[in-house]
């Protein structure tokens, strides 16, 4: 069974707002997302993998020693799935977005030692966390753009509570327009009414039809909302 050690860290506030303001500046820092979420994780890294422990996808992953990220890295066996399948789709946004599986790996190792402090089953944990993510845009429908990026956000923050992430959706809520915090507000209802998308057996659903997956979430239509992009966003293809 894996392990159940207790790893405690404090909380860094001025870390925090050092790079809260620097994403204020450039909201397009994924570096600076991850530093926030490392400052003030705090003993929240327990109660949630406690959580993660007692489903039954979380004692497969962790028994069998799962990891996600060469699923996710092989975009040509992705794009061999059915069209309309979870893994297609993912593979398809991740093209239009200009994105690889490599990028939130490479942002996060850079400012996190977690994964090093971490015993292997906390670290595996933590690590899928960060590599379903934009497996969380597909299946709820919010694209990578500013508006979407903070609705995604509102939506976990609804499913597994982070100071961190409270706070960048914070900055979103008092600094968006009337459209943000109309999509926050309606993110952070979705999300209460979903299943866990973290307790899912992702190796699993990449076959799958999306509008199967997302019905077995509870996950209702995809949003209607206009992108909005900050001036520094890669293109979209």
């Amino acid at each position: 069974m894996a392990e159940t050690a207790s790893f405690r860290r404090g909380y860094r506030f001025r870390d925090a707002w050092s790079a809260l303001m620097r994403l204020r500046q450039d909201p397009d820092d994924t570096r600076a997302v991850f530093e926030i979420i490392s400052a003030l994780t705090g003993p929240n890294d327990d109660r949630v993998f406690r959580r993660y422990q007692k489903q039954p996808i979380g004692r497969r992953v962790l028994d069998e020693k799962r990891d996600l990220l060469p699923l996710l890295q092989d975009r040509e066996a992705l794009m061999a799935l059915p069209v309309g399948s979870l893994g297609r789709e993912y593979a398809e946004f991740t093209r239009r977005e200009n994105l690889s599986a490599d990028g939130l790996v490479e942002a996060s190792e850079t400012v996190d030692d977690r994964y090093e402090a971490y015993g292997e089953d906390r670290a595996r944990f933590a690590m899928r966390l960060r590599d379903e993510h934009d497996l969380h845009h597909v299946v709820t429908g919010y694209g990578r753009d500013l508006r979407g990026e903070g609705a995604l956000l509102a939506f976990g923050l609804a499913q597994a509570w982070n100071h961190g992430i409270g706070l960048i959706v914070a900055l979103a809520y008092v600094e968006g327009d009337a459209e943000e915090r109309r999509l926050i507000r309606e993110a952070w209802r979705r999300g209460k009414r979903s299943a866990w998308l973290s307790a899912a057996d992702w190796e699993g659903l990449l076959a799958k039809p999306l509008a199967e997956v997302r019905r077995g979430f509870g996950i209702d239509d995809p949003p209607v909302y206009e992108p909005l992009r900050s001036g520094a966003a890669p293109a979209v293809a």
